[in-house]
């Protein structure tokens, strides 16, 4: 009985609410196959807007479609750690790779060995005993630079035939190129066989009309330009011989068929040329019974050309010398092109028809094509060293870079860490005294708040500007800490991308959400004060206008009677006594709401009061609190990633805690110190600390008076104050007093 494989023993972390795989060994790597995908965080990425090495990104997109897949890094991982001895040089990462870590145990290690060594021998370092990033990539440009370097794919530089290389180029104008390693045009074989198939296509068809003689080309190589005489003219000389046989049908139709008088006056107000274009549509020539097509005389101006080169290319070299053509003569004359026009529509090889086919057939009776095969299979033949070279700058790459583009794909462990950044994350945003580290950069912002504004998170998305060299690109913030007041679409700031550059950053477009229970709180409050501005400030205006209005009125009047002598408008009173009537109502109104408060207010102990008040406004933003936590612990960094075109596995909460560290607040720096004299300093109003110390004193006094403490201060005064304790009530109660003493219970003596 076979022994049952265990499992791979993984270990876990928590980060983002979620458990998350962790990448601790190069055995982590090489095992990812045996790690369940619904437990990666991520399934597939782009790599457009990522901060990766980009070739390291394109060596593992192994199908090239600009996207890295699960599949993919699995692949990867596990070449990498079957090319080396030590797996875990996949961890420790670094850009230089000892020849002795490499595993020669396999056909293909001790290839990628061999590699190595040529490269180094290559760069005049035949005796290292380690091999760099940098050397691997020059060693790989430098192979792909040679003539020959195993793509299958060969240059005018791959030969040094001049003639072969000049055959190259011919196929390369013929039927296109495709770019080598090296990036520099050329062909492959599928090319070179589409060439010659064309070259073979064509030889066969011109050798129809070589063979069909005068069948095909009954005029000769002036065949050609018979036929496209008769096909430029063909429906004007079909148009002229239709119409002779409506007129020998019914002569009264001839005034008609010729054309009107009245039919040239609109043109006879012009200036007329030869080939008047007015006259196009007319007949070529007068219209009779029966009547040929004269090629002399009395013809249509506008197609005399076409008519003498009908005449001289095809009617002369086919029929002979006339004067004029008959029906039957141009029925004869298009049969006798007939062949022709079918041999035209069968063409082959058009794409080398401009070698011509002297130079075709010389190409296929020279062997050239053999010579174009020869050269491509001795291409094809390096291919294997090719690989290995290349395997050689991907191996470093991976044990540079593997396990940072894990710890952001199968973990998050890069975003979730403090000291890290993940390779998404693409600089930072300064506005509005705040820093925005999780910025992302957008293609189509529009597109992108689609998807993204399902987060929950408050996201501003910014164009940024390069001033030195016009460089754009948008970026979208995530805010996550502080209040919203001042983040609006135009607010400008300064945004550093990964590599320090700084960009001009404008707000666009804003996603509002939540950002912290502190702001919910105020929320309502600050609408409140809100509504109460926009209230007032309508109402200034409507005022402002109302005087203006009056004002203008007084001065049209006052104009009016000074140029004419109008009785005057009755002055309205200086005062209105009704205004009296309307304020005593109003202040009644407001006593008797202040009564009703006073007397609920009044049920309760006096320290009960400033908690009452404090309830009150708490249930007042508790709609707004309970909202924002709800939103707040909803924060998902998913959506913003899937619209990125990222495929995100798991739900990456961006909780409270974690916000506070993506935002960070304006805060003053340590052992720093300030002078607080500010020579233009806006003093605030004093009644509100005035009236937060009387609450807080009013607090004190009202415990210390309900509860009996102000009582036993001052007990020994004449008056004490306070109410007393519950266990001295009973004794101080008047209604409470002793048995009097009678004769008959009092003590003997």
């Amino acid at each position: 009985m076979e022994p049952i494989e265990k499992p791979y023993p993984w270990r876990f972390f928590r980060a983002g609410g979620f458990d998350q795989v962790k990448i601790e060994t190069g055995a982590d790597i090489v095992h990812l196959d045996q790690l369940d995908q619904k437990l990666w965080v991520a399934l597939s990425c782009p790599i457009a807007g990522l901060n990766f090495d980009a070739r390291t990104a394109s060596l593992i997109d192994t199908d090239k479609d600009g996207r890295i897949r699960a599949p993919e890094l699995i692949a990867a991982g596990k070449w990498a750690g079957s090319m080396l001895k030590d797996p875990d040089l996949l961890i420790s990462g670094g850009d230089v790779l000892a020849l002795a870590d490499i595993n020669d145990s396999t056909l293909e290690g001790r290839q990628l060995l061999g590699s190595a060594r040529h490269i180094l021998s290559n760069l005049g370092a035949a005796s290292a005993t380690a091999i760099n990033l940098a050397q691997a990539s020059e060693g790989n440009d430098v192979f792909a630079r040679a003539a020959l370097n195993g793509d299958g794919i060969v240059l005018p530089e791959s030969t040094p035939d001049p003639a072969l290389a000049a055959l190259i180029r011919e196929i390369m104008e013929a039927v296109g190129s495709v770019a080598d390693r090296s990036g520099k045009a050329g062909i492959d074989q599928a090319l070179a066989d589409k060439f010659f198939q064309e070259c073979a296509a064509f030889d066969a068809w011109m050798r129809q009309a070589e063979t069909g003689g005068v069948m095909i080309l009954p005029a000769g190589e002036g065949t050609a330009a018979a036929a496209k005489a008769v096909k430029e003219i063909k429906a004007k000389v079909d148009d002229y011989f239709g119409r002779c046989h409506v007129a020998a049908y019914d002569p009264r139709a001839l005034p008609v068929l010729n054309r009107k008088e009245e039919d040239y006056q609109p043109i006879a107000a012009h200036n007329l040329t030869i080939n008047a274009a007015e006259i196009a549509d007319f007949p070529l020539a007068h219209i009779g019974p029966g009547q040929p097509l004269p090629f002399d005389g009395a013809v249509n101006p506008a197609f005399a050309a076409a008519l003498a080169a009908l005449r001289h290319l095809a009617v002369r070299p086919l029929l002979g010398i006339r004067s004029e053509l008959t029906e039957a003569e141009w029925t004869a004359l298009q049969a006798k092109l007939e062949n022709f026009a079918k041999w035209q529509a069968a063409r082959a090889g058009a794409a080398v028809e401009k070698l011509g086919w002297e130079r075709v057939g010389e190409l296929l009776q020279s062997g050239a094509r053999e010579k174009i095969n020869a050269l491509i299979a001795q291409d094809l033949a390096l291919a294997g060293e090719a690989a290995a070279v290349g395997h050689v700058e991907k191996l470093l790459r991976c044990v540079r870079d593997l396990r940072q583009l894990c710890q952001n794909f199968v973990n998050f462990k890069d975003l979730y860490a403090e000291n890290t950044t993940a390779i998404f994350q693409s600089g930072v945003l300064y506005l509005d005294r705040r820093s925005c580290c999780l910025c992302l950069t957008v293609s189509d912002p529009a597109r992108h708040a689609v998807m993204a504004g399902l987060s929950g998170a408050f996201l501003a998305y910014c164009d940024c500007v390069r001033k030195d060299n016009a460089e754009k690109l948008s970026i979208v913030a995530v805010v996550s800490q502080g209040d919203d007041d001042n983040l609006m679409v135009g607010r400008n700031g300064l945004f550093y991308d990964r590599q320090g550059r700084d960009y001009d950053a404008t707000i666009t477009k804003i996603i509002p959400s939540p950002i912290s229970l502190r702001q919910a709180f105020w929320a309502p409050y600050k609408k409140l004060a809100r509504v109460i501005e926009e209230h007032v400030a309508k109402k200034a205006a409507a005022a402002d206008a109302d005087v203006n209005a009056q004002l203008a009125a007084t001065a049209t009047a006052t104009t009016a009677a000074t140029t004419a002598a109008a009785p005057a408008a009755p002055a309205k009173p200086a005062f209105d006594p009704s205004v009296i009537a309307l304020l005593s109502v109003a202040v009644g109104s407001l006593a008797a709401a202040g009564a009703a408060i006073l007397a609920f207010l009044g049920k309760f102990p006096l320290w009960q009061l400033p908690l009452i008040l404090a309830g009150i406004a708490l249930l007042i933003s508790a709609p707004s609190l309970i909202l924002a936590y709800i939103k707040l612990r909803k924060r998902n960094l998913g959506p913003i990633l899937d619209a990125s075109g990222w495929a995100i596995n798991a739900k990456a909460s961006i909780n409270v805690p974690f916000g506070a560290r993506l935002t960070g607040i304006a805060h003053l720096p340590a052992n720093s110190s300030v002078d607080t004299h500010d020579i233009y300093e806006q003093h605030a109003a004093l009644w509100p600390k005035i009236l937060l110390v009387l609450a807080l004193i009013f607090e004190v006094f009202a415990i210390a008076y309900d509860t009996g403490l102000l009582y036993r201060l001052t007990r020994h005064w004449e008056t004490p104050l306070g109410n007393p304790p519950a266990n001295l009530r009973p004794h101080l109660d008047p209604t409470n007093n002793p048995p009097a003493v009678t004769a008959t219970n009092a003590p003997s003596k």
